[in-house]
């Protein structure tokens, strides 16, 4: 058998992320953390990223509907036009090379936070899982804008997740599942804030405490084999 070519590898390798992205796409509205066309993602794909279409339910969704597109944001091909939130998604790979995918809901724990313009502060150590002592919040800026792109690199310069002011929730990992395994956990996280916020207000853990958490943080999950 004539071993494969580069080229061929790489088409599918951009066929496994497609065929990733819808799933995760429809993962993210079985889950409640998405409805009707609400929310995107994407995933680094070489040298550019492959990101859901503008306004396509995920239950309409196919593979062949995810645009290509230059780190730059220069859409590859014109028969999709991309999710109108592309400048966040575009700026985050340009700003992190540990960014391997990102994920965008209108989650309803988080996005009520948002709307409050709250962070999430170290009520509990599982806040440790964004890389920080506290989730983020970003300033709002209108969707779509350069403005919010800013927005979400700034908030995502030392952390994993941020919340978007009146709008959301971004997650990012080193890959899509990572990606969409965080934006479950910030959620969760969010659902247990409000209800500590109803139960009279959440005791914070101290400087050291949230510190020890992160270093516990650093070897979490990681597998001997």
């Amino acid at each position: 058998m004539r071993p494969m070519s580069s080229s061929s590898s790489e088409a599918g390798e951009e066929q496994a992320l497609r065929a990733a992205l819808l799933r995760t796409m429809r993962d993210l509205a079985a889950d409640g953390l998405n409805r009707a066309a609400a929310g995107n993602a994407s995933v680094r794909c070489g040298d550019r990223f492959l990101i859901t279409p503008t306004g396509v339910l995920p239950a309409d969704l196919e593979p062949a509907m995810m645009v290509a597109m230059t780190l730059d944001g220069t859409p590859l091909d014109q028969h999709y036009r991309p999710s109108s939130e592309w400048r966040f998604h575009a700026g985050i790979y340009a700003a992190r090379a540990d960014a391997g995918a990102v994920v965008h809901v209108h989650s309803p724990y988080a996005t009520a936070l948002a709307c409050a313009r709250r962070e999430i502060p170290p009520f509990h150590y599982m806040v440790a899982v964004a890389g920080g002592a506290n989730i983020p919040l970003a300033p709002y800026a209108t969707f779509g804008t350069e403005a919010l792109s800013q927005q979400v690199v700034t908030a995502l310069a030392q952390r994993r997740a941020c919340l978007l002011a009146n709008h959301g929730l971004v997650a990012i990992g080193t890959d899509l599942a990572r990606a969409q395994r965080l934006t479950v956990e910030v959620e969760e996280l969010a659902r247990q804030y409000l209800l500590a916020l109803d139960a009279g207000g959440p005791v914070l853990l101290s400087d050291d405490e949230i510190a020890d958490a992160l270093r516990q943080f650093k070897g979490y999950g990681q597998q001997t084999r």
